[in-house]
C-alpha cells in the first residue's frame, strides 16, 4: 500500500479471498463479540479456508495463550491450531528476548499468556521486583489483576529496569460492555514513574513482524473494526486492510478517519472476504459508488442517489477523504449518513 495518503476505498475484481493469501484476523468486533460468533463470521471464514485462504488470529489481548483462543475459535466451529494464533505476547517476548541475555528474569505484570510467550523465548518469569529482573513486561491481565501488581512494575521501573507493555488499548469490550484496557493500566505506572515503556502491540511494528514471521504470509489482508490499531497496524506495515462494521468504528468515525486510519476495502462483516470490492470513481466533482454519488459540498457531505448503504458509504469516505486530504474531514456527514441508516 502506498504511504501516500488515501483519497478514497479501492475495488476489487476477486473476491478478497482470492486476491490475498493470508488474512490476519482481529478477534475482539471482528470474529466474535463477548465470546459468542458474531454473524456470518463461522460461515464466512470456513468458506475463505476451504477456497484456499490462509487465516490468522492477530490479537493485542496477551491474557489468554495462543492454546486458549484456538480451543475457543473451535467451539464457535472455526477450527484452528495454536499456531494459527498470534498474539502481543509473543511479540513483546520477542522485543524483549533482543534487548536482554539468554535466560534473564522478567518481571509479568499480567495473566498467563504473557508468561508462555516469555518461556517460549527462553526467558524466566518472576512475580517480584525483588527477584532482579532484567525487563518489567506489562499486558492485559484480566478484572482480577491485584492492585499491587502495579505497585511490583513501579518499583521496578523506578529503579532503571527496562519496561515493556504488550500493548496499549484504552479500552476491551466484554460480554457487558466497555472495559479497561491493558493501555489504562500502563497510564498507572507511567503515572507513578514518569517513565515510557516499549509497546509491542498493534498498531506498532514488532505486531507485524511477529504475524509476518509466523504466517510466512506474501499477500497479507489485515481484517478489523478498530482504525488506530487494526487499520492503523496495516498501514505501519505497508499492507492492505478491510474494515468491517461489526466493533467499534461507526460511519461518522470512518468519514473523519485521518490516513493513517483510512481502510483499502470496507464492509459490513466478514462476509466481505467472500466478494470482490466495488469501485470508486471520479464523477464530476464527486465521487460514485454503485448507484451513490458523494460530494464536499462547503460545510456538509452531500450524498445522491440510491442502491446498497454500503456503496454509498464508500462514496462518502472518497468525498470525505479528498476533502479532508492529510488531514481529518470536519464537514458534517450526519444527513448523509442517516439517509443510508448508519
Amino acid at each position: 500500500m502506498s504511504r501516500s495518503f488515501r483519497t478514497r476505498p479501492e475495488g476489487s475484481g476477486q473476491a478478497l479471498s482470492d486476491a490475498y493469501d493470508t488474512a490476519l484476523l482481529d478477534l475482539d468486533g471482528v470474529v466474535y463479540a463477548g465470546g459468542n460468533a458474531i454473524v456470518h463470521a463461522v460461515e464466512s471464514l470456513g468458506t475463505a479456508r476451504a477456497g484456499g485462504m490462509h487465516l490468522a488470529y492477530v490479537t493485542n489481548n496477551a491474557l489468554r495463550t495462543p492454546d486458549t483462543v484456538a480451543g475457543h475459535l473451535t467451539e464457535l466451529g472455526i477450527p484452528t491450531s495454536a499456531d494459527d494464533v498470534i498474539t502481543s505476547a509473543q511479540a513483546v517476548a520477542r522485543l524483549i528476548s533482543e534487548q536482554v541475555p539468554a535466560g534473564a528474569r522478567v518481571l509479568v505484570i499480567g495473566g498467563e499468556g504473557l508468561r508462555v510467550a516469555l518461556r517460549e523465548r527462553g526467558l524466566t518469569p518472576v512475580e517480584s521486583a525483588d527477584d532482579d529482573p532484567a525487563a518489567v513486561v506489562q499486558g492485559f491481565g484480566g478484572p482480577d489483576l491485584p492492585w499491587g501488581r502495579f505497585a511490583e512494575a513501579s518499583y521496578a521501573v523506578a529503579r532503571g529496569v527496562p519496561w515493556f507493555a504488550s500493548n496499549t488499548d484504552l479500552t476491551i469490550p466484554s460480554g457487558r460492555g466497555i472495559a479497561p484496557g491493558n493501555g489504562a493500566a500502563v497510564e498507572v505506572v507511567r503515572i507513578a514513574t514518569g517513565a515510557e515503556p516499549q509497546v509491542a502491540g498493534k498498531p506498532l511494528p514488532p505486531m507485524h513482524r511477529e504475524t509476518i514471521l509466523r504466517t510466512g504470509a506474501e499477500r497479507p489482508l489485515v481484517v478489523g473494526d478498530r482504525l488506530d490499531t487494526d487499520i492503523e497496524g496495516a498501514f505501519n506495515g505497508e499492507v492492505d486492510s478491510l474494515l468491517v462494521l461489526t466493533g467499534v468504528t461507526d460511519g461518522a468515525q470512518l468519514l473523519a478517519a485521518p490516513p493513517q486510519h483510512r481502510p483499502t476495502y470496507v464492509d459490513a462483516d466478514l462476509r466481505g472476504l467472500l466478494t470482490g470490492q466495488p469501485e470508486v470513481s471520479e464523477a464530476g466533482e464527486g465521487f460514485r459508488c454503485g448507484g451513490w454519488t458523494a460530494t464536499a459540498g462547503e460545510e456538509r457531505l452531500e450524498l445522491a442517489g440510491d442502491g446498497e448503504a454500503l456503496d454509498g458509504l464508500r462514496a462518502l469516505c472518497a468525498a470525505a477523504w479528498t476533502a479532508a486530504g492529510e488531514g481529518s474531514c470536519e464537514l458534517d456527514g450526519g444527513k448523509a449518513l442517516a439517509r443510508l441508516g448508519l
